[in-house]
């Protein structure tokens, strides 16, 4: 019982250690001025004056950060001038989209979470920090309508209600382009409107499926993604672990639509087989 109390107390003691650094690091990125300053440098080296012109600040005030960054080891001063990111600053600033993105949408998360998905995708939340939020359910099917209509090479869902409309705008761009595929990874529990399967005979949806145009697959998943070649958008379960498509977010953003791309490769391979019993008009 000792030596388990020593080594709580000893790893307690590393634990503290950690988050003194870290809170240190934290206070000096703590200003909205500092922080500006780092990502003015992130995208190339500067000197102070072109710093603070592009800031639209006194130069003494850059002058003082700048000193209090560099002794701090987040910028590195060159001869010539210039002022220049370390290495460790660099990487901090590939860190902070994923905390902006949060504060950003502070009131959205109040609400929402991320439904059990692979901690993995949360780490890398900061690549959707570059999407527009959009409310309201006649805007996000509007919005989703448009992915479809947009995808030249593949369109990707992954879907906890399914649209009656979404299923004739897909056939159509289906049939008018022959080089588009659909995959799509339907919730176990998914939400089928009335008529569903009369509109699909009706549009001969098999044959796509037939053909391998049109594949589904199965999975147990609350967050909803909806992708083409150039656009995505994702929306995330409310705290009840229920899928909410009244608000989603939006982006032709590469790394937005390429964290939307994984999420849906990950459900995809993690899927079983679609049963359409398993679907109740």
């Amino acid at each position: 019982m000792q030596y388990h109390f020593l080594y709580n107390e000893k790893h307690s003691y590393a634990l503290q250690t950690s988050f003194e650094h870290t809170s240190q690091d934290f206070f000096e990125l703590s200003s909205q001025q500092r922080l500006e300053i780092i990502f003015t440098l992130n995208k190339n080296i500067k000197k102070l004056t072109e710093i603070a012109n592009e800031l639209d600040v006194t130069r003494q005030e850059i002058h003082r950060n700048l000193v209090r960054l560099e002794k701090n080891g987040f910028v590195s001063k060159e001869k010539d001038g210039y002022f220049s990111l370390t290495p460790f600053a660099k990487t901090i600033c590939s860190q902070i989209p994923s905390i902006k993105f949060l504060s950003e949408n502070r009131g959205y998360f109040e609400t929402h979470d991320f439904g059990g998905i692979p901690n993995k995708f949360v780490m890398r939340i900061g690549q959707l920090s570059n999407g527009t939020n959009v409310s309201g359910v006649v805007k996000v099917l509007e919005q989703w309508k448009d992915i479809k209509l947009n995808a030249k090479k593949y369109f990707c869902e992954v879907l906890s209600e399914i649209p009656l409309d979404s299923i004739s705008t897909l056939v159509t761009q289906i049939e008018e382009n022959p080089k588009l595929k659909c995959q799509c990874v339907l919730s176990e529990s998914v939400i089928a409107p009335k008529g569903r399967k009369m509109l699909l005979k009706e549009l001969n949806f098999e044959k796509f499926v037939q053909n391998g145009r049109i594949s589904r697959r199965m999975y147990n998943v609350q967050t909803v993604v909806v992708l083409n070649e150039k656009e995505a958008c994702v929306s995330f379960p409310d705290l009840n672990g229920k899928s909410d498509i009244t608000q989603m977010f939006y982006s032709t953003d590469p790394a937005f639509r390429e964290w939307c791309l994984d999420f849906f490769r990950y459900c995809w391979y993690e899927s079983s087989t679609f049963f359409e019993h398993k679907i109740t008009d």
